[in-house]
């Protein structure tokens, strides 16, 4: 069974159970999905690195609005974008510690031979794709800057 009828499946399920915040977080999760699957110059089936992509990016856009509705002091909505990133989270294999994150990126530096924080660009495209879902991009960043200065 692929991610897509997975997701499928578990819409059916919150629909009997009523559950109407998974439901909403799934049917989003499901209309992201079709949407990049559809997207000009996609391939038919989406690759387990661009379907976590696709889900962290989610999750990383329901809590920045759940801080906004905080902000102005509207803790209802807060609490809706907070459980859907929730449900979207449950999907994403569970995030490398930062000691397993530095070791990692140690090795893809030591891989493409980069000496300078001037080589960034090279070891944060090999780091990212092969960090797809375990990691969050910005942690990744800060890493790759720590090792490559030395720090």
């Amino acid at each position: 069974m692929n991610f897509l009828d997975q997701i499928t499946e578990d819409i059916k399920s919150a629909m009997k159970a009523r559950e109407t915040s998974k439901l909403e977080a799934l049917r989003g999760i499901k209309k992201e999905l079709l949407e990049a699957k559809t997207a000009k110059g996609a391939s038919d089936e989406l690759a387990e690195a661009d379907i976590m992509r696709i889900l962290q990016k989610m999750v990383k856009q329901r809590k920045d609005t759940a801080t906004l509705y905080k902000e102005q002091g509207r803790e209802d909505l807060a609490e809706k974008e907070i459980a859907e990133s929730e449900v979207i989270a449950a999907y994403l294999p569970e995030e490398m510690s930062a000691e397993e994150l530095r070791k990692t990126i140690e090795a893809i530096v030591a891989e493409t031979g980069a000496t300078s924080i001037k080589e960034m660009g090279k070891v944060m495209g090999a780091a990212q794709k092969k960090l797809a879902g375990k990691a969050d991009g910005k942690a990744i960043s800060e890493c790759v800057k720590a090792v490559l200065s030395g720090k």
